[in-house]
């Protein structure tokens, strides 16, 4: 058996019409896993609009942004706005386990992707459909991004300071969990497939991820009418010291977010006698003086660098530095996890960051395809002779 053979998903086969990131980073995961993810792009729109999004560039129409979703993949191109790019659509289905998209919500429909549409090829295939806000209802034919779904799920409203404006997460996490859920979704439709025979459609949008990930603040405010607002520091909402704090040359983030934590902290930098102090004795004590606390730590941190912080506490106590992304991707720790792989790709090797499930087989490390790079071997082995692609090929189709 070939460690490509030995990946958890190989033997699967997913058709993915996606582009941008929310749903290539979702198929990214399970092609890592060894699935055989064949990324379906329209000839006719230069296919993922996300080749050309910069700033920065392996080669014209391949961005680092596309290469960060779509390794391990194939490209396919094929208009399904197309008759005839429908049939070869319908001869990949009848040898696919699942068909994936992550288009606007009323155009699974129109391009002819969902369970109805399908099943008729090959009645197991689960169908996963990824959108802004889902494909029924009064938004389905809107379109949506990320931050719009930051904004309207009330994140802006828990991050960055109290006295300033509204501020994003600096990363699209909303797209990265929907993705990541989205996989769950595909994974849990093969299983349910696998034991029934019967595919069916899986739905999962970036609106209700965006709801869904707030989580105990939805049920603070749902239950207790407690709305959460933006704490100073970056700081937990109800437990302290759990926050950011100012040491001699920058920042640390300390979280004692468990009892233990507290007197093991005090006694770290200095000051045993905090432990006892009725101040600060009890969760509910130190978060009612927070501020004079706050006041307390950074003077007590801003006596030695944090490099002197974490080795007196890191063993012991959750700290951590603030790093910038290249100091964070340059630690030691980095290195030893093996988190950053060298990449398969015609200019050279490329850094990226591994999958974070690991499993008893080497990773899988080809880079993104170019533009339908892998049609005619799809093709070819979905059982369609030279002679009708390149007929295909001369009527746009491919």
């Amino acid at each position: 058996m070939t460690a490509a053979s030995n990946l958890p998903l190989a033997g699967i086969r997913i058709l993915a019409v996606e582009q941008y990131g929310a749903g290539p980073f979702g198929t990214q995961h399970l092609a890592d896993l060894g699935a055989q993810v064949i990324k379906i792009e329209n000839p006719a729109d230069g296919g993922d609009m996300s080749r050309g999004v910069g700033p920065h560039f392996v080669g014209p129409r391949d961005s680092h942004f596309f290469e960060s979703f779509n390794r391990n993949k194939e490209s396919l191109t094929l208009n399904l706005k197309t008759p005839e790019g429908q049939s070869v659509l319908h001869r990949l289905v009848g040898e696919s386990h699942a068909v994936f998209n992550n288009l606007r919500g009323d155009l699974p429909e129109a391009l002819g992707l969902t369970y109805a549409q399908l099943a008729a090829h090959n009645p197991a295939v689960v169908c996963v459909h990824l959108s802004a806000y889902g494909r029924t209802g009064s938004r389905a034919a809107w379109p949506g991004y990320d931050y719009l779904m930051q904004a309207q799920a009330g994140y802006l409203s828990l991050t960055g300071e109290p006295d300033g404006p509204p501020a994003r997460m600096g990363l699209s996490l909303v797209d990265l969990m929907t993705g990541t859920t989205a996989a769950l979704a595909l994974v849990s439709g093969l299983l349910s497939a696998l034991r029934s025979g019967q595919g069916r459609d899986w739905d999962v949008s970036l609106f209700d991820v965006a709801m869904h990930n707030l989580a105990y603040v939805a049920t603070w405010q749902l239950n207790a009418n407690a709305t959460t607002q933006r704490e100073p520091r970056s700081s937990h909402p109800s437990l302290t010291p759990s926050q950011l704090y100012r040491t001699q040359d920058g920042w640390l983030f300390v979280m004692c977010n468990k009892d233990k934590f507290w007197p093991l902290f005090a006694q770290g930098i200095g000051h045993p006698e905090w432990v006892d102090d009725p101040d600060f004795a009890t969760y509910e004590q130190r978060l009612k003086h927070r501020e004079a606390l706050t006041q307390r730590i950074d003077a007590a941190l801003m006596a030695h660098p944090t490099a002197h912080w974490l080795a007196c506490l890191q063993d012991t106590v959750p700290i951590a530095p603030v790093h910038d992304v290249a100091q964070a991707l340059s630690h030691p720790f980095v290195e030893e996890r093996g988190l950053v792989l060298n990449f398969d790709h015609p200019q050279g090797p490329l850094r990226m960051v591994a999958s974070p499930i690991r499993v008893d087989s080497p990773h899988p490390t080809q880079a993104a395809p170019a533009l339908g790079q892998h049609t005619d071997s799809i093709l070819r082995a979905a059982g369609i002779d030279d002679a009708t692609i390149q007929t295909l090929r001369d009527l746009r189709i491919i």
